[in-house]
């Protein structure tokens, strides 16, 4: 189960605590915040950039393949029109060493992470007041 507290210290903050730890978000200065923090929306992008980078590194750790060098860059446009993002391309460069049969694994891997299988097949919400 997963349950994230969420406060308000000020200003245009919002902080999430979970796990023992607290995630400190702001809006932009463009966006009335100080800028003190990412936005909430940036963790989003970070959050897929980052699980990715997770598999990515996980794969190559179990085989004792070479990561020095392994990166994982995520771009993403906004749509003028509808204001989403997409479409959202994730790079991965890999070291110059890797591996020529690790290749198509390595991209199988970055698409089973966690957060993009929760974007593909998002979760139903549910939205509601507190008792």
């Amino acid at each position: 189960m997963k349950d994230i507290s969420v406060t308000f210290p000020g200003g245009k903050k919002v902080d999430a605590r979970y796990g023992g730890r607290t995630v400190k978000t702001d809006q932009s200065v463009k966006n009335g915040g100080a800028g003190s923090a990412p936005e909430p929306f940036d963790l989003f992008f970070v959050s897929i950039a980052t699980c990715v980078g997770i598999y990515v590194l996980e794969y190559c750790n179990e085989r004792k393949l070479n990561a020095e060098g392994l990166g994982v860059q995520l771009r993403a446009e906004q749509n003028p029109e509808n204001k989403l993002f997409s479409p959202m391309r994730i790079e991965i460069t890999l070291p110059e060493d890797f591996p020529e049969k690790h290749r198509k694994a390595v991209l199988r891997m970055a698409n089973i992470c966690t957060v993009v299988k929760h974007v593909v097949t998002p979760p139903e919400f549910d939205v509601v007041l507190a008792d």
